[in-house]
């Protein structure tokens, strides 16, 4: 029969050359084991669908050993192996630590990201923002509080835009785990945004003596620093978008014609441009960098960086207080102008047309965006250079 151990009865079981165990009289089930090493653990042995099994306690005190093997018999009497219970507890908390904030983006990024338009501001994002400020908190503790404190710092020392952008990065990869999985819910919410859109929407569209002045500035061998001469002009005369320009590669380049994939394309179509003469004349003048994949680069491996360049122009030609998306917004502008058609502008601009006739007309419209573009570069042209009795008008109108 089993004695009733006591814990000094325990603290005087002694090593010996193999391990050994002592049964407990107070608790049915529970045992003590001595390993050769002197160290003493509890574990609880039991049956459990006719098969003997056992559960290791660890080095606990008497009284809460009693009081698990208690609950372990208990659920053996209401059909559950404890064992089991304690290895899928144990499974969990690893998989816990081992799904943290950095690794729910890399999976993102991993699965998602050749689908993605700008993957790789969201990896510059992630590895400067995100992952040494909250990267390795396990998503199972994530708060909302930990998300405020992250935009508060990156408001303060990045600013309000940058601070929404990386929200909606994380946004986007917290809600594609959370359809993965059963027990994760973002905790981003509505209302954590730092920058207002309405009140901060931009109306600026150049006039014809800054197009003048910038123009002049991006000849070849004007003010401008080289490529960015290229880049200003191209994104004058294609009304793109500046990241569709930034990352221009070669191979968009068909002919006549950019051919922006959806993988680029804010709006996720395929969009291909008829390039003016303008452009195409453009394009042909820069050089492919060592075979390099980027138009407007300067090592050819690389796109161009656009701030200092920017800075520089603006310095340079004294037009300040406008963007490069302001070109695309201008280029609009002078496209209805020119006479352009209002949907073939907006088809010019990658714009989709939505409603009944999105959906039942597929023309493509190929001839008339091209005969757009041309008009665009046209226009562009007369302001750049006018025509002497287009001077005399306007001196006259001036005075």
């Amino acid at each position: 029969m089993s004695r009733l151990l006591t814990t000094i009865a325990i603290e005087k079981l002694k090593a010996r050359p193999a391990r050994y165990e002592v049964p407990d009289g107070g608790q049915r089930g529970l045992l003590v084991v001595i390993f050769p090493s002197g160290k003493k653990s509890f574990i609880v042995r039991y049956r459990f669908g006719g098969i003997k099994r056992k559960l290791t306690l660890g080095g606990i005190s008497l009284a809460a050993a009693r009081k698990a093997a208690a609950a372990a018999l208990y659920e053996v009497h209401e059909g559950h192996d404890p064992a089991e219970a304690k290895k899928l507890t144990q499974a969990k908390a690893t998989t816990t630590r081992a799904e943290t904030v950095r690794w729910c983006c890399e999976q993102y990024l991993k699965r998602e990201g050749g689908a993605l338009r700008s993957v790789s501001d969201r990896e510059r994002a992630f590895e400067r923002l995100v992952y040494p400020a909250i990267g390795s908190l396990p998503l199972a503790v994530l708060r909302r509080s930990h998300i405020v404190k992250l935009l508060d710092n990156i408001q303060d020392n990045s600013g309000d835009r940058m601070a929404d952008l990386t929200l909606s990065y994380l946004r986007r990869a917290f809600n594609w785990h959370a359809a993965r999985v059963d027990d994760f819910s973002s905790p981003i919410v509505r209302g954590m945004t730092r920058y207002n859109s309405k009140e901060r929407a931009r109306s600026r569209v150049l006039t014809d003596d800054e197009i003048r002045i910038i123009w002049a500035a991006t000849e070849p061998a004007g003010k401008a620093p080289n490529p960015f001469h290229a880049l200003v002009r191209f994104s004058l005369l294609t009304a793109a978008r500046r990241s569709e320009v930034k990352l221009l590669p070669w191979n968009e380049i068909d002919g006549t014609d950019w051919k922006l994939p959806a993988a680029r394309n804010k709006v996720k179509v395929d969009l291909t441009r008829p390039l003016s003469k303008a452009a195409q004349a453009l394009l042909q003048g820069l050089p492919h960098i060592d075979g390099g994949p980027f138009v407007f680069t300067g090592d050819g491996r690389r796109p161009m960086s656009l701030a200092k360049p920017k800075a520089v122009l603006d310095a340079a030609c004294g037009v300040s207080g406008w963007t490069l998306h302001d070109l695309r917004r201008t280029a609009r502008t002078l496209m209805s102008r020119a006479g352009v058609n209002a949907d073939i502008g907006e088809r010019c601009l990658g714009h989709v047309i939505g409603g009944v006739r999105g959906v039942y007309d597929q023309h493509k419209y190929h001839h008339e965006m091209a005969h757009a573009f041309e008009a665009l570069a046209a226009q562009i042209e007369r302001i750049a250079h006018p025509p002497a009795g287009d001077v005399v008008t306007q001196l006259r109108r001036r005075g």
